[in-house]
């Protein structure tokens, strides 16, 4: 009798001290999964696209509810220590700010969902999305932002320059990705491995004619490139309707196949992504995916974003589209969470982001003499020339 009372007691205290929400979800039966449907999608030169129904599991969907609420508050904060004047020169945020993603989550989050680690990215200056799905920490992105040792390029490549394994920036001429996107591509056809590479640019860089150059050469040696454009509607404050005489930007690949794809819901994109990049390792070539999405804010943080467009635009987007709550929806009103769970995950994630931005703005910065550092992998030492040609830098790599 006293060995079951003491048991009792063992379970009765092991409960209280764990948050009553924590019980109660542990407690809950929820669905391992649920289909869905998706928006079809527009389709260029294809007999068939991807499906319009879905399988997400429970587990799937808690790790992109998690990961798109990361993205988020990762940019918010980002844009409060711009604000401050930790965070200095360009930074561009995924929702407009800082040249920031807010709202274009579903895309980072739903490209990754698509492909392998081991296939490959490169996008443009609006990056810090893309270089945490492909697989960098909170505080690696922070720290670099804020210029220290310990960022993910050293402190010294900044908002714009930002590299992974099989990530290759953030980069800060427009439009001048695709072309190197097209070299990823070949790289992966030359070598003989099941790779592809995933090509972003926005709206705004759609009409250089670099990237009508690219697509030539992808579709001439059937590279497995997926040239994608994020169209959020506006690039810098120009309306895609004065900039572009056709809007269409999917058909833009002529002779590529191309996909316009909702970019604010998740699901869509990742279906989308296996689709296009099925293709491609099939070896018919490149194709082209259009994900329509918005961003809440301005172009960077000089641009309040409200000048070239109404505010009751942005608020119907915000209150209707928006891929965060869109997710959030699926999976309480389909049983596979609860409102209380993704409050945790909230929670943590915030944590998570406070901690990382204790550390970007605690770590040094890197010395002068770490200036020259980096420039070559793998080669012996040598010396850079400074401003003048009486100032020396080593270069370790």
């Amino acid at each position: 009798m006293r060995k079951m009372l003491a048991a009792v007691s063992r379970v009765l205290s092991g409960a209280a001290q764990k948050p009553a929400s924590r019980v109660l979800v542990a407690s809950r039966n929820f669905a391992n999964d649920a289909t869905f449907e998706i928006k079809k999608c527009d389709l260029h030169r294809l007999e068939e696209g991807p499906p319009v129904t879905t399988v997400l599991t429970r587990e799937d969907g808690l790790k992109y509810y998690r990961m798109m609420q990361t993205v988020r508050r990762m940019e918010l904060k980002a844009d409060q220590l711009y604000k401050q004047k930790i965070i200095r020169g360009f930074c561009h945020l995924c929702d407009g700010q800082l040249l920031l993603p807010l709202m274009q989550e579903a895309c980072c989050v739903g490209l990754e969902a698509g492909i392998n680690p081991t296939d490959h990215l490169i996008t443009a200056y609006r990056a810090h999305g893309f270089t945490f799905t492909r697989g960098l920490s909170v505080r690696e992105i922070l720290t670099e932002l804020t210029g220290r040792r310990g960022g993910c390029a050293k402190g010294k490549g900044g908002s714009m320059h930002m590299y992974a394994k099989n990530f290759y920036g953030g980069n800060g001429i427009v439009g001048a990705q695709v072309p190197l996107g097209a070299g990823i591509a070949l790289a992966c056809k030359y070598n003989g491995k099941d790779e592809v590479c995933l090509t972003l640019y926005g709206d705004g860089a759609a009409n250089q004619g670099q990237i009508f150059e690219a697509y030539n050469m992808a579709a001439l040696w059937k590279l497995p490139c997926i040239f994608i454009c994020e169209n959020n509607r506006y690039g810098m404050g120009t309306s895609v309707e004065r900039a572009a005489a056709s809007t269409d930007y999917y058909k833009r690949g002529d002779f590529i196949p191309g996909l316009r794809v909702d970019g604010m819901d998740v699901l869509c994109v990742r279906e989308a992504t296996k689709f296009a990049a099925a293709h491609c390792r099939s070896g018919k070539g490149p194709i082209l995916m259009e994900l329509q999405t918005y961003r809440y804010h301005g172009h960077s943080m000089s641009d309040p974003g409200v000048s070239y467009r109404t505010r009751e635009e942005i608020q119907e987007v915000r209150s209707k589209s928006d891929p965060i709550m869109l997710l959030k929806d699926r999976m309480v009103n389909n049983n596979l969470a609860s409102v209380e769970e993704l409050k945790e995950i909230d929670v943590e994630v915030r944590k998570e982001i406070e901690d990382a931005a204790q550390f970007a703005t605690s770590d040094p910065e890197p010395p002068l003499e770490e200036l020259g550092y980096h420039i070559y992998s793998n080669d012996p030492p040598f010396e850079v020339r400074g401003a003048n040609q009486w100032v020396k830098f080593k270069s370790v790599s």
